[in-house]
């Protein structure tokens, strides 16, 4: 159910599953506050309370949404205009013991995490002079549940921290334990050397350092404790010191807290969509940017901004490129149609309000809200607007303020103007660019690869859940020589309402195809890309062939490729081989990723019980990963470390230099990955 829509209370009841749409968002404070208020006994029950509430019936009505607890128990949720949960008085319960009764604090903590700013991506009519709302942050606003992050950001937009991608000091925690990343292959540098110098910069003030100082003891408190252990009274914890970070105005350090949140209950419910590298990245994120706060790093990138302002653009021009759907973790849908302009840059419309994937379908045909143009999205992906007195916000987004007003003009293919320009660039180096951010920054590196690439490729052939195939040099036909390096192409949704995996399956059925492909570049994995569009390679007949009406590209995410579309078989050259050779999984570093996730998902235990297995890196340090070997081995002794006070008696040490030796362990071997994955985009790569 779309929660932003009103029922009037004859309508008939809709029954959704629990754990769906229909379940309104919440903010932290509203569920760290139902938490605390219960006793100790009810915490207790609070985990299988959750479990049992999640697999109920959800009954919309004109109050609100309405989840049967029991005969005398029924929960109600009545959202405000924005669709969420953001005061406790908006959630009752029918029971004695309301409101601090374990059927109420269940069904908040069974709902999903909603921003403290609503909004998500919505782009409403606003003046040029109003603050762009917080983007939608759940494990990112995605592509689908597990596509990649488009131009909307993930949480409240900020780059968390600054600092080389190459391995160093990784800094000071709230109690001075430090953390020595060393000298690896990766480079060396400082990870939190901020571009801002100390004496330049006030630092965090007392308020923000004691709010980052208890979101660190938080973190470190899950850490220790690992997925099974963490479970809502532990997660209500982090949601609260989120909370105090928030009103001390530490956006990245709330950003990255609530992806932890979501991460651990997707680890914990065992959604399908749940990636455990992805729950590893945001704690070591949420960890190193709260450490480095709570030692006052003056670093004035660690605090982020929660609302960007959209500033005057004057007169522009753009041409649409492709639409791209959105479908949030946290229950948003929407499209996002990516434009260009005549110089270049990247800007986009987007159309994302409450309502998952029933929204992102009938979102690709909804009118665009910039003016009277009187387009839909799909119209403006192949046509062109002439906006007068443009609002644009710092990341791209055009705005639909009063003042705006734009004008349909005639589209660009994609063989003219910017476009040209951008399939005549290297994706190499394009790619390079894509892959700038720092390593061990989530939303950094989201930021730097959030810009699409163009390139041509030659379709080699299908292997596992992704595509094989070379990219063609620019300038060079698909002669021996005129190829780049080999590149996967992977769904950027799988969602089964979109068309993503059945168009690269399509493509992959016809080896030896031309295509001009736009995409994003995933970070995190190999050479890969995530195409988002794909239309005709010009100059050659082994090549798609779309219809008129589709105006030279597909939408990879809506139009459904055919084998009409495709050039028969004959048509297409033999393709070039394709032995694929990942370095990142072939290379030792996978012991220190298995001992790096492992003390995610299983807790300080599980790594000294790795420990006290006799746990070998003598192969790190035979391939040349001195550094890397000499941080899990640390990672591990500490995990083990037992102290005695002066009667023999075993003392807790405490999580902090435990969570400091995993963090530094953590963004080496980040740094170490994410150098190989850049060398994996140039055309000599070793591999």
């Amino acid at each position: 159910m779309n929660p932003s829509t009103s029922t009037t209370p004859e309508a008939a009841p809709e029954t959704v599953p629990a754990g769906s749409p229909g379940l309104p968002p919440v903010t932290p404070d509203v569920v760290a506050a139902a938490v605390e208020s219960l006793t100790s006994r009810l915490r207790k029950k609070l985990d299988a309370a959750i479990e049992q509430y999640a697999a109920l019936p959800v009954t919309a009505g004109g109050e609100g949404v309405r989840i049967a607890c029991g005969e005398d128990a029924v929960v109600t949720l009545s959202p405000g205009p924005s669709g969420v949960i953001a005061d406790g008085d908006q959630a009752s319960c029918s029971c004695l013991l309301a409101p601090r009764c374990l059927h109420r604090a269940a069904v908040l903590s069974a709902c999903p995490i909603g921003d403290a700013v609503p909004g998500g991506e919505e782009v409403a009519s606003r003046d040029s002079s109003d603050a762009e709302p917080a983007p939608d942050g759940a494990a990112g606003l995605k592509s689908s549940a597990t596509g990649a992050t488009p131009a909307p950001g993930d949480g409240a937009e900020a780059s968390a921290g600054a600092g080389s991608a190459g391995a160093g000091s990784v800094g000071a925690g709230p109690v001075g334990a430090e953390a020595s990343v060393g000298a690896g292959s990766a480079g060396a540098g400082s990870v939190g050397a901020g571009s801002v110098g100390a004496s330049e910069v006030a630092g965090p003030t007392a308020a923000q350092v004691a709010a980052a100082s208890g979101l660190w003891a938080a973190a470190a408190a899950v850490l220790s404790a690992g997925v099974p252990a963490a479970g809502a009274v532990p997660q209500a914890e982090l949601l609260r010191a989120a909370h105090t970070a928030r009103l001390a105005g530490l956006a990245a350090a709330e950003a990255a807290a609530l992806r932890v949140v979501r991460g651990l209950r997707a680890a914990r419910a065992r959604h399908d969509g749940h990636r455990l590298a992805d729950l590893v990245s945001a704690l070591r994120e949420l960890l190193l940017t709260a450490g480095r706060l709570a030692g006052a790093d003056p670093d004035p990138a660690l605090v982020g901004t929660v609302r960007r302002n959209y500033q005057p653009g004057g007169s522009l021009k753009v041409y649409g490129v492709f639409r791209e759907p959105v479908i949030s973790a946290t229950g948003y849908g929407g499209v996002v149609t990516h434009v260009v302009a005549e110089d270049g840059r990247w800007y986009s419309v987007a159309d994302v309000k409450p309502g998952g994937s029933a929204r992102a379908r009938g979102a690709a045909t909804a009118p665009v809200a910039i003016g009277p143009a009187m387009l839909n999205h799909s119209q403006l992906s192949r046509a062109g607007l002439l906006i007068v007195g443009a609002t644009v916000s710092p990341d791209g987004r055009l705005g639909a303020g009063k003042g705006v007003r734009a004008t349909p003009v005639s589209g660009m293919p994609w063989t003219e103007g910017p476009m040209a320009a951008l399939f005549a660039r290297p994706l190499a180096e394009a790619a390079g660019a894509r892959l700038s951010g720092h390593a061990w920054s989530e939303s950094d590196t989201a930021e730097k690869a959030r810009e699409p690439v163009g390139c041509d490729l030659v379709i080699v052939g299908a292997a596992g859940d992704h595509v094989l195939a070379r990219a063609l040099l620019p300038g060079e036909s698909d002669s021996v020589g005129g190829f780049g390096p080999l590149i996967r192409l992977v769904p950027a949704s799988h969602h089964p309402e979109l068309a993503h995996v059945d168009n690269l399956r399509r493509l992959a059925s016809r080896p030896g195809l031309l295509v001009r492909v736009v995409g994003r570049v995933e970070p995190d994995r190999v050479a890969t890309l995530l195409p988002l569009a794909a239309g005709p390679v010009p100059g050659t007949e082994a090549t798609l062939r779309l219809p008129p009406e589709w105006q030279g590209h597909a939408d990879l995410g809506y139009d459904r490729l055919q084998g009409v579309h495709l050039p028969p078989q004959d048509a297409c050259p033999p393709p070039p081989d394709g032995d694929e050779v990942d370095p990142v999984a072939g290379a030792p570093l996978w012991r220190v990723r298995r001992l790096v996730e492992l003390a995610v998902s299983g807790g300080r235990r599980a790594v000294a019980e790795s420990a006290r297995n006799g746990e070998s890196f003598a192969q790190l340090r035979a391939a040349g990963f001195q550094a890397a070997a000499d941080l899990v081995t640390g990672l591990t002794a500490e995990a083990d470390r037992r102290s005695r006070d002066v009667f023999g008696r075993l003392t807790d040490t405490g999580p902090d230099r435990y969570a400091w030796a995993w963090v530094a362990a953590a963004t080496h071997l980040a740094a170490t990955e994410r150098a190989m994955i850049h060398a994996s985009w140039q055309p000599d790569a070793p591999f």
